[in-house]
């Protein structure tokens, strides 16, 4: 089973590589991009049977800085 965990700076956060993408963007004509936020995904490959519950974890203890980062989990249905 695969699952992935979309980790992202929380709001208020400052995000000095995101600011360089958007200046950047700017830099190469792409005037219209006010903001960027930049993030991470990680792809797990899980047991079958691990449950949610177990992932959210590996999240606060590792894959996820929670006092800085917010984190989204996804499961196949």
């Amino acid at each position: 089973m695969k699952a992935r965990v979309h980790v992202m700076l929380k709001d208020g956060v400052l995000d000095p590589q995101g600011e360089a993408v958007r200046h950047a963007l700017g830099a190469l004509g792409f005037g219209g991009v006010e903001g960027v936020r930049q993030g991470k995904v990680i792809e797990l490959d899980l047991a079958d049977g691990t449950t949610e519950a177990q992932v959210g974890e590996m999240c606060e203890k590792l894959l996820a800085n929670t006092v800085i980062e917010s984190y989204r989990i996804e499961l196949p249905a």
